[in-house]
């Protein structure tokens, strides 16, 4: 059973707000960077703001530094591929 002092239910607030806030972050985090995927340059604002999104939520611990880096690279890597002539 867990404990009920002040000190516990508050760090169980705490923890509530803090998993919202974050799982608000990620999820803008995958949506960003849906957008910038399909965008046609690097120097697109969708792709600033995907990682501009990126290194915030690394550098405030919601996401790994490794794991920043290895999105972006990823992101980069496929806007640089040569793109085929738009089918129709």
């Amino acid at each position: 059973m867990a404990k009920r002092t002040k000190s516990g239910l508050k760090r169980k607030r705490q923890a509530v707000k803090r998993t919202a806030r974050n799982l608000a972050v990620r999820s803008e985090i995958k949506t960003l960077v849906k957008r910038a995927w399909k965008a046609q340059a690097a120097s697109a604002p969708e792709v600033r703001a995907a990682i501009h999104t990126i290194d915030s939520a690394a550098r405030k611990g919601i996401i790994h530094p490794n794991t920043a880096s290895r999105s972006k690279s990823r992101l980069m890597r496929h806007l640089a591929q040569p793109r085929a002539a738009a089918s129709v």
